[in-house]
């Protein structure tokens, strides 16, 4: 059995109730919980939330909210694999046994059924841990730069000052849009990065963190320029 979980609590701060404001014409974990169902690699979408207002939306628009989460695992430092966890507990105590649960974000209005569903096959195929969806850098993280307290600037690795871009290998950051993995891989809390984990590969123009305003107006902007050209889904 294949479950979906979206994690989707209810006390945002930088962004009050960016779960369920309106993005794009629809509630931003809409998009999830479509991109969820259309892959057809579910058997069941749960949404984990402390909301009603949100458990409400998700439940209109198609997925279950069959438990509350807990406020232990509500706060705004909780990490993801316990909340992951969690739902499992709840579903093996309820006498369902799923064999593969992906964590799906409730921010990620790029997420595609078929990267959902490449990453499910590939984590069947390499009998991996978890498969996640990334991307690259879009400039060589060996040449990145830092400030003093007085703005004075410094190479973190200063040895590559006069390598060339092409000669430096290439860097990828988490997407933030989905994690498939074994159950045992999240009850057990192993390390989503590590040796027995892949990356999904996205364009950086499906890649936006959306945690302050500036994020989510550019979040529009992608979505829209991405959907004229029938590349957003």
């Amino acid at each position: 059995m294949r479950v979906a979980i979206i994690p989707a609590r209810g006390g945002s701060k930088r962004i009050p109730r960016k779960n369920i404001r309106t993005f794009c014409s629809k509630p931003m974990i809409s998009w999830s919980i479509d991109a969820a169902r259309k892959s057809d690699c579910f058997d069941r979408v749960i949404v984990s939330t402390d909301d009603e207002d949100i458990a409400a939306v998700a439940r209109q628009y198609g997925a279950e909210t069959p438990f509350a989460r807990p406020k232990e695992l509500s706060g705004d430092h909780t990490p993801t694999i316990p909340v992951i966890s969690h739902a499992i507990a709840w579903l093996q105590a309820h006498d369902v046994a799923p064999d593969f649960v992906c964590c799906i974000y409730a921010t990620a209005p790029f997420l595609s059924p078929d990267d959902l569903r490449a990453g499910v096959a590939l984590l069947e195929e390499k009998n991996l841990d978890y498969v996640f969806s990334g991307t690259w850098f879009n400039f060589p993280i060996q040449r990145a730069l830092k400030m003093d307290l007085d703005g004075r600037v410094s190479m973190f690795h200063p040895e590559h000052f006069n390598t060339r871009s092409q000669d430096l290998e290439e860097a990828f950051h988490d997407a933030g849009q989905f994690y498939w993995g074994r159950v045992n891989a999240w009850t057990e809390g192993l390390p989503i990065f590590s040796a027995n984990s892949a990356i999904i590969q996205l364009p950086s123009w499906r890649v936006q963190d959306i945690d302050t305003e500036e994020d989510w107006l550019r979040a529009e902007k992608l979505f829209n320029a991405n959907d004229r050209r029938g590349d957003s889904r």
